[in-house]
């Protein structure tokens, strides 16, 4: 079999749309997980309350983001709550929106598992020193939570990020996006997916390399131990 990869970078207007959709993959996907983990927080913290309501409740969202697929969420997103709520936003508005509420479920999970980590005593100091739930949660549960399972958080964003390809299926173009329309115009499908799964690779290298200086720039604690 003859490889023609020419017929790929030799077309200024193939390469460009790559270029597009590197750079819209990659902002999709952090701008969902930077959401996602706020909101991971919030359901963590709604967890971590003895409020038996907050705790279904968040328990039962966790539960179904989790159990449902992205793209079923995706199409709901996209198409469904514009219906129902009568608003209308570009394509690439509804995927932040649908990654947000996929990524925080999974990352509300694995902060809950943080939360074991945490030694019972220093729950206690913090009680014997007055301070409230709520600020013991933020400052003192969470960080700990977080330096503890950063590890499982970048593995899950990395695999979180891989699955972003359905995000073209409601019209984003993205990387997945500019493979198929490359491939329905030069009918070389075993090129252009080879191009995208290096092209994903380096991705996800380039986001693992930048988790791993954020972890050493924000646990600096944690390593000096």
């Amino acid at each position: 079999m003859e490889l023609r990869f020419f017929e790929i970078y030799r077309n200024a207007d193939y390469l460009w749309l790559l270029a597009e959709g590197v750079m819209t993959s990659a902002g999709v996907t952090l701008a969902g997980a930077v959401l996602g983990f706020v909101f991971a927080c919030g359901l963590a913290f709604a967890r971590y309350e003895r409020v038996p309501v907050l705790r279904w409740i968040a328990a039962g969202y966790v539960d179904f983001i989790r159990n449902t697929p992205l793209i079923v969420q995706l199409f709901f997103v996209a198409f469904g709550l514009p219906q129902l709520l009568g608003y209308v936003w570009p394509f690439w508005a509804h995927a932040v929106l649908a990654l947000t509420l996929n990524f925080s479920a999974y990352f509300a999970e694995i902060l809950r598992a943080g939360f074991q980590t945490v030694d019972d005593g220093q729950h206690d100091a913090a009680k014997a020193l007055g301070i409230g739930r709520t600020v013991r949660f933020f400052r003192i549960i969470m960080p700990q939570s977080v330096a503890q399972m950063f590890a499982s958080l970048n593995s899950q964003f990395i695999f979180l990020f891989l699955t972003t390809g359905v995000i073209s299926e409601i019209g984003v173009r993205d990387l997945t996006y500019a493979g198929l329309f490359i491939d329905s115009r030069t009918f070389r499908s075993f090129e252009v997916f080879i191009t995208l799964t290096v092209l994903y690779i380096l991705i996800s290298l380039a986001f693992k390399a930048a988790m791993s200086l954020l972890e050493r720039r924000a646990f600096r604690w944690k390593t000096a131990r």
